[in-house]
């Protein structure tokens, strides 16, 4: 496939953030430097995309009129951490924006603390109090980038709910405790909570239990040995249970979120099952683009585009399963222009993106490098492989004529 010509190139950059590494607008930025060495006149049309992960809270502020309100809470190993929320403009009723990354997302776990059996979302539960002590009364949770593996349990800790043993002791936190659970009692829940509307943004591929739950799909990414990806497993069913049991039926929230079945349901497994944890108390769990995308007017300009760059951290068989590049690529297909997606890495299954809508993928990596030297130069090797991949575009453009001869 060539580029459509007209007097000047049209080019949608519309990339994810690269985890532990770079913004979505700084890979964009990165990108518009490579294309400019080659198209200096080029029309650019920047759209950096967030899925619910890092990056999430800071960019829909930008982009609502909104502000980024600092707090303290705690972290995924339980220690103290700086991180926010946003308070978004507009008409409406206060909304806020959580980004559980910023509290329990895996760039928050050392990596020799990476137990995912031992991590928490605390923190989640303190950020979504500090939004209802700001005033808002609807609050959106992105899910993405996390770094636990507790089900929400550790969020509805801190919003009020008694999780116990069969001896009636507070559960420690942790999804490896969680087979331990016995009962939820949610006399204690903030009941601030039955008066807002609670949303969470997650992939609905991401479901909490069975053979694609996601302690076996995401639990070794977070560190889990296979003994222990089956003891996150056990514990996020004993969740699903209970939860089902003592907690989904006593709360009733004022949105009348319809129930779902909180073990298979899609989004539930959503940042190590905190979407079944929420849902729980009457959250409602929305695709994430349906939610993230809302006023960018995506499809619009990915349309009025001649080509589009998208790129993402890692380019695998995960990227098909509601990724940021699959997402950009099915939509820039419908309209007939063409996708290119750089990646730091390309992994098994990568070819998968092919069937929807890619029309080719390259990796950003010049030669082997430890993974430390590659996070550090990122937005330098972004730069010069959008240069490289723009020169052998102009080649082709080039050569297009004399193969048509």
């Amino acid at each position: 496939m060539t580029l459509r010509t007209r007097p000047t190139h049209r080019i949608a950059i519309a990339p994810s953030g690269f985890k532990e590494s770079l913004s979505a607008a700084r890979v964009a930025e990165a990108i518009a430097v490579g294309v400019r060495r080659v198209i200096p006149d080029a029309d650019l049309d920047l759209i950096p995309l967030v899925d619910g992960g890092e990056g999430t809270a800071e960019a829909l502020a930008l982009a609502g009129g909104g502000r980024l309100v600092p707090v303290t809470a705690t972290g995924p190993v339980g220690e103290p951490v700086a991180s926010h929320f946003a308070l978004l403009g507009g008409p409406g009723p206060l909304t806020a924006v959580v980004e559980m990354a910023a509290v329990a997302g895996l760039a928050l776990v050392p990596p020799g603390l990476r137990h995912p059996g031992a991590t928490t979302t605390y923190g989640v539960g303190e950020l979504i109090r500090a939004a209802l002590d700001a005033g808002a009364r609807r609050i959106l949770v992105g899910c993405g980038d996390s770094g636990t593996s507790d089900g929400g349990a550790g969020a509805l800790q801190a919003l009020g709910a008694r999780l116990t043993d069969r001896h009636d002791r507070e559960l420690r936190r942790g999804g490896g405790a969680l087979h331990e659970l016995e009962r939820i009692d949610p006399s204690g829940l903030d009941p601030r909570l039955a008066r807002t509307e609670l949303l969470v943004a997650c992939n609905p591929y991401n479901v909490l239990c069975g053979k694609r739950g996601v302690a076996r799909v995401f639990g070794p990414q977070k560190g889990a040995t296979p003994a222990e990806v089956e003891l996150l497993s056990a514990g996020l069913e004993r969740l699903a249970d209970v939860l089902t049991r003592d907690l989904a039926p006593a709360f009733t929230p004022a949105t009348g979120a319809p129930a779902i079945d909180l073990r298979t349901a899609p989004g539930t497994g959503a940042s190590g099952g905190l979407g079944a944890g929420l849902a729980a108390v009457g959250a409602r769990l929305l695709p994430r683009y349906d939610v993230l995308l809302d006023g960018l007017d995506l499809d619009a300009r990915l349309a009025r585009a001649d080509f589009v760059i998208t790129a993402e951290g890692a380019l695998d068989h995960q990227t098909v399963r509601g990724k940021i590049p699959a997402e950009v690529a099915r939509r820039a297909h419908a309209a007939g222009v063409p996708v290119l997606v750089l990646a730091g890495t390309i992994g098994p299954g990568a070819q998968d993106v092919r069937a929807v809508g890619v029309d080719a993928y390259s990796s950003i990596l010049p030669a082997p490098m430890t993974l430390v030297e590659a996070i550090g130069r990122s937005g330098e090797f972004l730069a010069d492989a959008a240069e490289r991949s723009m020169r052998i575009m102009a080649l082709g453009t080039r050569l297009a004529p004399l193969a048509a001869a």
